[in-house]
């Protein structure tokens, strides 16, 4: 069988510098605490490399970005098996109020901001933020309902066409 693919094997790196035209494209897919942060951190650690980044809000991650929920996402540990408590006491009245703080405390402690104020730094750091057409459509939500610095609401093949080339993270 002949290979007829003309593009060079993609071979990773190690040195110091970063090279040029990198980007990251991070596909932010879900809205609650614990699963905003790693996109954010990834992102911000990413800018601070020199890499082009990009982070794209659909379906849940749509909390975020939306001006109503974006500073008042919640943490539950339903179905979180890494939480290490039983199962059973987080469907329980005022765990999930417990357990946001609980993790909003420990996030503060470290000194990381909270994700409105995660979305700005990422912003003037020189980051992109999208959001989903179809999610938007599907919640009835325009771009004033969305954070101000979200740069547009595009289609998932705009998304792609966008990213062209970049390392893509599905969160």
């Amino acid at each position: 069988m002949t290979n007829t693919d003309t593009n060079p094997a993609i071979v990773p790196q190690f040195d110091n510098e970063t090279p040029a035209g990198r980007k990251l494209a991070i596909i932010c897919s879900k809205g609650s605490l614990d699963m905003a942060y790693p996109g954010l951190i990834l992102a911000n650690a990413a800018l601070g490399e020199g890499v082009e980044t990009h982070l794209f809000f659909t379906f849940w991650g749509f909390d975020m970005i939306n001006k109503k929920t974006m500073g008042d996402l919640k943490f539950t540990m339903l179905g979180n098996p890494a939480t290490h408590m039983p199962q059973g006491l987080g469907g329980l009245p005022g765990m999930t109020s417990m357990t946001t703080a609980k993790l909003k405390k420990s996030i503060a402690e470290l000194d990381v901001p909270e994700v409105p104020e995660f979305l700005e730094q990422i912003v003037a750091s020189g980051g992109h933020l999208w959001a989903c057409r179809m999610s938007a459509d599907m919640n009835h939500l325009v771009e004033e309902d969305l954070y101000d610095e979200v740069e547009a609401i595009i289609s998932a093949s705009d998304f792609i066409e966008k990213t062209e080339g970049a390392q893509m993270l599905f969160i």
